[in-house]
């Protein structure tokens, strides 16, 4: 099942909307990478408000998808995760270190363009 990631000027969006095979999940993150590659974008935000539940290899995807992301030179926000998610997560030893988290989509998109405008300000842009 493909997983629509959107381009909205800088910066990509996707949502999860579904629960996620482990096949679904491996070429969602292969899309994910292909994208910020394709569009040089500058941030991405992945909204998981629909999942419930959360098992250790998606637990690990989500990290690792963010992780390859940021070596890429891109900035990634993760947002809308349930309570029940980060409690899974921490639980299981797998919180998502390094990444940047808000509660919601307007929260999210906030904290990415706050990300890039000190990356710019920094002198630190993307290539």
């Amino acid at each position: 099942m493909k997983i629509p990631i959107l381009r909205l000027k800088d910066i990509l969006l996707t949502s999860i909307q579904v629960d996620l095979t482990d096949d679904d999940a491996l070429e969602f993150q292969y899309d994910v990478l292909q994208m910020v590659t394709e569009t040089e974008a500058n941030g991405i935000v992945i909204d998981i408000t629909a999942m419930d539940v959360v098992d250790s290899f998606m637990a690990r995807l989500l990290n690792e998808t963010a992780t390859m992301v940021q070596m890429l030179g891109t900035e990634v926000v993760i947002c809308g995760m349930q309570p029940s998610v980060a409690l899974t997560l921490v639980e299981m030893g797998r919180e998502l270190i390094g990444v940047k988290t808000a509660l919601n989509l307007d929260q999210g998109l906030d904290v990415l363009r706050q990300i890039i405008e000190e990356r710019e300000s920094d002198g630190n842009e993307r290539d």
